[in-house]
């Protein structure tokens, strides 16, 4: 019974410390979009002389992108995309290593 406890055991904890990658990217994703988003806007509605210099450098990578209310939309877009991908791939190489050590210590044990 022990041995059966001890498998059970493993396959729960494996299943714990791996993250859904698509669920990762997705939340990453929002995260970044909104983020983008919020900050453009604050600063258009700050207004002044000169809006944003440091955030319009985005447009060098954001092709589109301004620090306008409009740009905000396109920063939000690029947010989403960027974000997404940036979280899927840590999930995907999280889980890769989680796997790699799995594999690691059934190797030793067995």
């Amino acid at each position: 019974m022990p041995a059966q406890e001890n498998s059970v055991e493993k396959i729960v904890l494996t299943r714990l410390m791996r993250l859904n990658a698509r669920i990762y990217g997705v939340v990453t994703g929002l995260v970044a979009g909104l983020t983008l988003f919020i900050a453009t806007n604050w600063l258009v509605l700050q207004g002044g002389p000169v809006v944003g210099p440091h955030l319009g450098l985005l447009n060098q990578f954001f092709i589109g992108y301004r620090v306008t209310f409009a740009g905000s939309f396109v920063g939000l877009a690029y947010g989403l995309v960027t974000g997404f991908i940036v979280g899927y791939s840590v999930a995907r190489i999280y889980n890769w290593l989680v796997e790699l050590r799995d594999k690691r210590h059934t190797a030793r044990r067995g």
